[in-house]
């Protein structure tokens, strides 16, 4: 069984930012599988269904993005997954634009939502897909910049890499993590 979380924040002021694209996969991945996110739990939107043999929880924390730890740390609690079945996707300003980079385990870096998670699950052992929104301007604020709506343009670079984020989370479930980052981490 693997639990995977897409980060974001609730309400449809945040629809389509940069920092909802965790939202994005995690809705694209359900719909690819046709698995319902329709139930209230762990101060969560959540489906459950399955990824080739797998079964699957997908997640939409509700706490927002700052808090999403407590979301998580329920999840992980209630199912008992291994840390290893737990996969995070999530905003990173510090991966190139329409990129994405999986890495098996780490720091949260500057991503307040991940280091919430670690912190609350005292664990960095897990899989996570980080997704390259771009970076701020000089002297933007950071908040400001996560926060922003993708131009019309932009959104249209990140479709595809919204798929191949999902086809990266069904290698790491159906496959290997290894493969994925194999895969899917280019330069």
């Amino acid at each position: 069984m693997y639990i995977v979380v897409g980060l974001g924040n609730p309400g449809k002021k945040y629809d389509v930012t940069r920092h909802n694209i965790g939202f994005e996969v995690v809705e694209e991945l359900a719909r690819e599988n046709q698995i319902k996110i329709n139930k209230t739990k762990f101060k969560s939107l959540i489906g459950e269904g399955n990824i080739g043999s797998e079964k699957v929880v997908l997640m939409k924390p509700q706490t927002y993005m700052n808090l999403s730890g407590e979301a998580v740390m329920k999840a992980m609690e209630f199912y008992k997954v291994p840390i290893e079945h737990l996969i995070v996707i999530y905003d990173d300003i510090d991966v190139e634009f329409a990129k994405i980079r999986i890495r098996k385990k780490g720091s949260g870096g500057s991503h307040n939502g991940m280091r919430n998670i670690i912190y609350l699950l005292k664990d960095d052992q897990f899989p996570r897909v980080r997704m390259g929104v771009g970076r701020p301007y000089p002297n933007q604020p950071l908040a400001d910049f996560v926060l922003q709506r993708f131009s019309k343009s932009e959104q249209e670079e990140m479709m595809p890499v919204v798929r191949d984020s999902v086809k990266a989370i069904e290698t790491i479930i159906r496959e290997d993590v290894d493969l994925a980052m194999n895969r899917f981490n280019k330069k």
